[in-house]
């Protein structure tokens, strides 16, 4: 689920997978393809542009892209970590 297959990346890719499926109830069978296809498109769309996130300042993804000037992230670096943390180990 990653481009670079970072194991951290692929926590993020779950987490959205999760809610996706928990909170907009797309882990039931679909009675075709067309409905299923339905389905996730309107809750992408939900996704990224009704539900506010609590590490996006509880903005909707999409206000949190159009915004103008510092942004104020709740989340953290991991790779940021990760080098650091590579990099007292090796010294």
């Amino acid at each position: 689920m990653t481009e670079n297959g970072d194991p951290y990346e692929n926590a993020i890719a779950e987490r959205v997978n999760g809610i996706l499926k928990y909170e907009f109830n797309l882990n039931q069978e679909f009675p075709d393809r067309k409905q299923a296809l339905m389905a996730v498109d309107k809750s992408i769309n939900a996704y990224n542009q009704l539900r506010p996130h609590m590490s996006c300042n509880y903005h909707t993804p999409k206000e949190a892209h159009q915004m103008k000037g510092p942004f104020e992230k709740k989340w953290k670096s991991y790779k940021k970590e990760i080098k650091t943390e590579m990099k007292v180990e090796t010294s």
